[in-house]
C-alpha cells in the first residue's frame, strides 16, 4: 500500500495553484496551453456541477484568449449539431434550453443541466458579438451512440441533394430495420449470427457519399452540411460495428468507441482547419477517456482512450487535464436507464490520489504535472483512483469505481475540487428532488 509522507503532501502543497474564483486563476493552465491544439478536460463523475462549470470558465478563456472555435463534447453526433446550430445563430431553436432537447437517450442530464445551459447561451452570445466576419465557435459531438438517428440524417440529406442515392441508401439500411431501432438488440441479433450483419451496407452508404462529395457540395451550396451528413455516415458505419463487438468483451467495444471519438475528433480538426489555419478545441469528456490509458491498470488489460490517442497523433499539442473530487454529491442513476438521483459521493478511500489530494487541506486547485518536478515525483507511485459515470454504486465502490494508476503520466495537470455538489437536471424528476436519505456506516441500513 502507497505511504503518504510528508514530504509528498509538502510537495504537492508547494506546487499546487489554489482556485478562489478570480480571473486569473487559470493563468498556469493557459501558460501550459500555450500554442497547443488540443485541450483536453476531463471529469472524475458525470454529474459534478463544479467539474462542469470550471470546463466552461477554462473554455470561455481558450475561446476569448487563445482563439479555439470547437467545443468537442462525449455525446451524439446529431444532438450537439442541433445546439451547433443553435450558438451559431442557426437552425430554428428560440433558446439554449431548446436547442438542448435533443439530448433525450439516457443520461440525459449529461447534457442536458444548468451548467451546460449556462455555457450555451454565452457561447450564443459570443458568437453573436463577433459580427459577420467573426470565426465562430462551434460544438460537436463525438460519441456514437445515435445510430438510428444518424441513419435518419443520412437519408434527409441524400433527399435534398441526391434522391435516387437516397432511394439506394434506404435499401440499405432496411437491414436495421428489424430491431425497433434498438442498437443493442441489432448487436446481439449480429454478433451471434442469428440475423445477418449490416456492416457492407453501412460501409458502402459512407463510400459512396464520399465519391460524390464535390457533386453534392455544389448541389446544396453548403459544405456544413455536407460534412454534417458524412459523419452521420461514417457513425453509422462504426456504431454498427460496436454493437456487433459490444457482446463479445469489454476491450474490443470500449477501442472502438475511443477510436471512433479520435477520428472524429480529427475530421472536426481537418474541417475548421480549412484556409490553412489550424483549428484549437477543447474536449469535454470523462477522465477514462481523456487520461492516457497508458498510466492505468485498464490499459495494461489493453484498452486504449481519446487521451492517449491524441498524444500519439499530436505529441505536445494535446494537453491532457483531469479532475478529481473527495467527497460531496453526484447526480447519477443506480442501474441502466434510471432516473438521475442525488447522490452522496462517499470520502475517497485512503489509498487513493483523492485521499491524498485531500490532505493538502486546499479546498481547490490547479496542480501541473507535465513537466519534472517534486510533486510529480511524488505522484509517481501507482495509487487508486476513483471514476464515477452514470452509476454511482456507493456499496460497492472499490470494485465498481476504483482503478489503479499513475496520475503524472496519466494527466498534463490536475484540478482537485475537494468538495462537489450535484450538476441540476434540467428536467430533474421527484428522484433528484427528493435525494438519496444517509447511508446508515457500515451496514447501510
Amino acid at each position: 500500500m502507497a505511504i503518504i509522507g510528508t514530504a509528498a503532501l509538502d510537495a504537492v502543497r508547494q506546487a499546487a495553484r489554489p482556485l478562489t474564483g478570480a480571473a486569473d486563476d487559470y493563468d498556469a493552465l493557459l501558460d501550459m496551453v500555450g500554442n497547443a491544439r488540443f485541450v483536453l478536460l476531463g471529469e472524475a463523475t458525470h454529474g459534478s456541477h463544479e467539474f462542469y462549470a470550471e470546463r466552461a470558465r477554462i473554455t470561455r478563456r481558450l475561446v476569448e484568449e487563445k482563439g479555439f472555435t470547437a467545443v468537442a463534447v462525449e455525446a451524439d453526433w446529431p444532438d450537439a449539431w442541433r445546439v451547433d446550430r443553435y450558438v451559431r445563430g442557426q437552425g430554428a431553436d428560440p433558446d439554449g434550453r431548446a436547442a438542448l432537447s435533443g439530448f433525450e437517450r439516457f443520461p440525459a442530464w449529461m447534457w442536458r443541466n444548468t451548467a451546460v445551459l449556462d455555457f450555451v447561451e454565452w457561447l450564443r452570445g459570443h458568437n453573436a458579438g463577433l459580427g459577420s466576419d467573426g470565426v465562430k465557435t462551434g460544438f460537436y459531438g463525438l460519441d456514437l451512440y445515435s445510430m438510428y438517428t444518424s441513419i435518419h440524417e443520412v437519408l434527409r440529406y441524400l433527399d435534398q441533394v441526391d434522391p435516387n442515392a437516397a432511394r439506394e441508401a434506404r435499401k440499405v439500411y432496411a437491414c436495421f430495420d428489424h430491431y425497433d431501432r434498438d442498437s443493442q438488440q441489432y448487436g446481439y441479433a449480429a454478433s451471434f449470427g442469428m440475423s445477418p450483419s449490416c456492416e457492407q451496407g453501412a460501409l458502402d452508404t459512407l463510400r459512396k457519399l464520399q465519391q460524390r462529395a464535390f457533386d453534392y457540395v455544389q448541389a446544396d451550396g453548403a459544405d456544413d452540411a455536407y460534412f454534417y451528413a458524412q459523419q452521420n455516415a461514417r457513425l453509422v458505419k462504426n456504431a454498427e460495428e460496436y454493437y456487433r463487438t459490444m457482446f463479445k468483451g469489454r476491450v474490443s467495444s470500449w477501442n472502438l468507441r475511443d477510436s471512433h471519438m479520435a477520428e472524429t475528433l480529427d475530421a472536426v480538426a481537418r474541417h475548421l482547419s480549412q484556409g490553412g489555419k489550424p483549428a484549437r478545441i477543447v474536449v469535454w469528456e470523462h477522465n477514462s477517456h481523456i487520461g492516457d490509458a497508458r498510466a492505468t491498470e485498464i490499459g495494461r488489460q489493453g484498452e486504449w482512450t481519446l487521451g492517449e490517442l491524441a498524444r500519439k497523433a499530436h505529441g505536445q499539442d494535446a494537453v491532457l487535464v483531469g479532475f478529481t473530487t473527495y467527497e460531496g454529491r453526484v447526480t447519477a442513476a443506480s442501474e441502466w436507464d434510471g432516473e438521475g438521483l442525488h447522490k452522496h459521493v462517499r470520502p475517497a478511500l485512503r489509498n487513493s490520489y483523492e485521499h491524498l489530494l485531500h490532505l493538502t487541506g486546499i479546498e481547490r486547485f490547479f496542480l501541473p504535472l507535465r513537466e519534472p518536478s517534486p510533486a510529480r515525483t511524488a505522484l509517481m507511485e501507482e495509487r487508486l483512483e476513483r471514476a464515477i459515470g452514470v452509476l454511482y454504486l456507493p456499496r460497492s465502490e472499490r470494485q465498481s469505481h476504483y482503478f489503479m494508476a499513475q496520475l503524472p503520466r496519466q494527466f498534463d495537470a490536475v484540478i482537485h475540487i475537494d468538495r462537489t455538489t450535484a450538476v441540476e437536471p434540467l428536467d430533474a424528476g421527484s428522484g433528484w428532488h427528493t435525494g438519496e436519505p444517509p447511508e446508515t456506516y457500515p451496514g447501510g441500513l
